[in-house]
C-alpha cells in the first residue's frame, strides 16, 4: 500500500487539498501500478513560524 506524506508551510483550502489528493493519487497509482484505492495521502500543515530557511523563520520572510 503506497502512502505519501505532504508537508506544507501554512494552510491549504479544502479545494486545494482535494485537487492535490486527486492528482497525487493518480500519479502514484499509475507509476507504482497499484489501484487508486490503495494509495493513502497525509497532508500536514505546519505553521510558518515553525519552519526556517536561509537562517530565518518563514513568517519573517
Amino acid at each position: 500500500m503506497p502512502y505519501v506524506n505532504i508537508r506544507v508551510a501554512g494552510k491549504l483550502t479544502r479545494s486545494q487539498k482535494e485537487k492535490i489528493v486527486k492528482g497525487v493519487t493518480r500519479v502514484i497509482a499509475e507509476e507504482a501500478q497499484k489501484p487508486e484505492s490503495s494509495v493513502l495521502i497525509f497532508i500536514d500543515e505546519d505553521e510558518r513560524e515553525n519552519i526556517g530557511s536561509a537562517g530565518k523563520l518563514l513568517d519573517e520572510q
